[in-house]
């Protein structure tokens, strides 16, 4: 199908969720290369929608601090597939309520996201979640139990974007799916 062909693959590391091989690939000309690969279980992201009385649409974010960056990001809720067999939208109910403490009345699949092709084969899900529920959060892990939950209208939340307040790809891809989404059903009465 691609004309390439992984001929072999040797696990470098195992961690706790990811694990590091080096594989061996056939290229259509015939030449032989080799690619050090991350091999996820995968991810699920939600963006939850709240509408105020007058209809006007906002976002929970979630601020926390991420290990690599060594810095607080604002994202989507969002956790790793790391409960073997749980289908992607029960892991989209978990991280919600875990992560800013919401049950979702009704959960979307927006589409699923490639977050970095060179180096993993990280499939993220991105949900939309909306009729949004209070519920306790569970938090796991310092990480977490140090987070700030945020309640920002989705207008804001683009801004943020464009200040450069958010960065990370999962959560820009899904505030404008989530902004996409609205605007075509503005304009579509079903």
């Amino acid at each position: 199908m691609t004309g390439f062909d992984r001929t072999a693959e040797r696990e470098v590391h195992r961690g706790h969720v990811w694990r590091v091989v080096v594989a061996d690939f056939v290229a259509p000309d015939g030449a032989r290369f080799e690619r050090d690969i991350v091999r996820s279980p995968g991810a699920v992201a939600v963006v939850p929608l709240l509408f105020d009385p007058e209809g006007n649409p906002s976002v929970v974010l979630v601020e926390q601090f991420r290990s690599p960056y060594e810095a607080l990001l604002v994202e989507i809720p969002a956790g790793m597939r790391d409960v073997e067999g749980e289908p992607t939208d029960v892991t989209a109910e978990r991280e919600l309520r875990e992560e800013v403490g919401l049950a979702p009345g009704r959960l979307v699949h927006l589409f699923d996201l490639y977050p970095s092709p060179g180096m993993t084969d990280q499939v993220t899900t991105i949900y939309l979640a909306t009729d949004c529920a209070p519920v306790e959060r569970e938090l796991h892990g310092p990480e977490e139990e140090h987070s700030s939950v945020l309640h920002v209208p989705l207008d804001d939340a683009l801004v943020m974007i464009d200040a450069g307040r958010i960065r990370d790809a999962k959560t820009i891809a899904g505030l404008f799916a989530a902004e996409r989404t609205l605007r075509s059903s503005d304009r579509d009465p079903d």
